[in-house]
């Protein structure tokens, strides 16, 4: 039975598209999941004219009214929680266990949490300040408020690797905020978005309040951010489409939320503790098949562990189970496509021409005769100038610099385009924190590669613009205006 194919949201109207429908392809079978709208750049036009015609009444609705469409978004998506994980597993390609608790649980866990951020206040006082008399008036005490406004209508683009969690954590924080939105999921994983869009919907968020369109090409992605009804796009994906977004928005003064490449540096010092620095490192092999912005790639070892690692590595991804993701014992899944499980054995071969050695991994699994499947890759014997420790792959590859001393360890982990997550591991916490503060990225993880879920997330350098998650997100979705008056 052919799966029903999607239709555009747009001012609260499931929308048949212009240009007709695309495939969205199961990376683990190849098989035909559903068929994603092809919208026109009028359609996605319109898109974005409904969001501005709904902002004015949605920024006056009271916050609670907000929160509350936002906690019943969570109770519906909850509701067929099983059915969603079921969908985003096979248009990701995700592991069961992954789709289930990192996508759709966390992507309820960002509305149930904007249903509170819905209700932070929004108003600080500044402190007096007295003026003399003068050109601006008489003398006198005035006050002052800082308000924090929502921004307009805020084009949110999304990534491939998690369809839950990440347009989760663009649209409820914008829409908490009192924004309205057009969503623009990722070509390859859009259905997910639908069912997101639908329960938003159920919930009673107003018709334009949230639009959902799609397409295979760059197009209505193009449209999505250079509408002149759109003030602010919010996107999350490759350096190289952040940097002709920003272009695009720098042309309309639009304000950007940019969430980019990285190429994490894990620096393992020579008094770590090898087991768990091997299994935050692991996380690369397994995790999204490495398909993760913030995955330690890059791993800098002192020279004295150099060898202890490698091995404990290359036993550690000989021992991940590789395969269909709906199998429960899997723990490495396809990556999202063709093209992508081609680009990645590209950069392996790529390593081995610059003088890589390939430890583990290198080649499709054998055992899997369908299915876009790499295997989890080590790479030994790098230098820091090849173009696989300096380049973002994507994928379940793990290269290995040695460092003589934390001096070249810094300077090595910092000569870098990207700059979004670091990690040190060490025995010596103090030693780790010192380290960690030296490094240029948005963050650090010591001794961990897990997240607190309050903390800002951005990256410097090429890995992006602004911070959200937590109450940063909240700020990054608003304005902030200056009340001020005589006293």
């Amino acid at each position: 039975m052919s799966p029903a194919p999607e239709r555009l949201f747009i001012g609260g109207e499931w929308t048949e598209p212009a240009d007709g429908h695309y495939e969205v392809i199961d990376p683990a079978t190849e098989e035909v999941v559903g068929l994603a709208p092809e919208a026109s750049r009028a359609q996605v036009y319109e898109a974005a004219a409904a969001a501005k015609a709904a902002f004015p009444a949605w920024s006056r609705t009271r916050p609670e009214e907000r929160a509350a469409i936002l906690d019943r978004t969570a109770d519906i998506i909850q509701r067929d929680f099983l059915a969603h994980a079921e969908i985003a597993r096979r248009e990701s390609g995700a592991t069961a266990s992954t789709a289930r608790g990192m996508q759709v649980g966390v992507g309820i866990a960002r509305f149930r949490r904007y249903a509170k951020g819905a209700l932070e206040p929004v108003e600080e006082a500044v402190a007096p300040q007295i003026n003399e008399a003068g050109p601006m008036g008489r003398a006198g005490v005035f006050g002052a408020l800082a308000v924090r406004r929502p921004v307009g209508v805020v084009t949110c683009i999304t990534s491939y690797n998690n369809p839950w969690a990440n347009p989760a954590g663009k649209v409820a924080p914008a829409l908490a905020m009192g924004n309205t939105v057009v969503v623009k999921p990722a070509p390859q994983d859009p259905l997910s978005v639908f069912r997101m869009a639908a329960a938003l919907a159920e919930a009673g968020v107003p018709p334009g309040v949230v639009n959902v369109v799609t397409g295979s090409g760059a197009p209505s992605g193009e449209a999505a951010v250079d509408s002149r009804d759109v003030d602010m796009v919010s996107f999350t994906g490759s350096t190289a489409v952040g940097q002709r977004i920003a272009e695009v928005c720098g042309r309309g003064m639009k304000r950007q939320l940019m969430e980019l490449g990285g190429k994490g540096a894990a620096i393992v010092l020579d008094d770590a503790d090898l087991d768990s620095a091997v299994a935050g490192i692991g996380t690369t092999f397994s995790f999204y098949s490495g398909q993760i912005c913030t995955a330690p790639t890059r791993v800098l070892v002192h020279r004295s562990r150099q060898d202890e690692l490698i091995a404990a590595l290359a036993a550690y991804a000989n021992r991940l189970p590789v395969g269909d993701p709906a199998d429960r014992s899997t723990v490495v899944g396809p990556v999202i496509s063709a093209a992508h499980r081609d680009r990645v054995e590209a950069y392996v071969e790529l390593g081995r021409k610059e003088g890589a050695r390939v430890v583990t991994g290198g080649i499709r699994p054998g055992h899997l005769d369908r299915g876009f499947y790499v295997a989890p890759t080590l790479l030994a014997d790098c230098t820091h100038d090849m173009r696989v420790v300096r380049e973002e792959i994507f994928g379940p590859v793990v290269v290995v610099v040695p460092f003589d001393d934390e001096e070249e360890a810094v300077a090595l982990a910092d000569d870098s385009d990207y700059g979004l997550i670091d990690y040190v591991w060490s025995g010596d916490v103090a030693r780790a924190f010192r380290i960690a503060r030296r490094l240029r990225a948005g963050g650090v993880g010591v001794n961990t590669v897990g997240r607190n879920m309050e903390a800002p997330f951005g990256g410097f350098k090429k890995s992006g613009v602004g911070r959200d998650v937590g109450s940063y997100a909240l700020h990054a979705y608003s304005e902030t205006q200056a009340i001020v008056w005589p006293g």
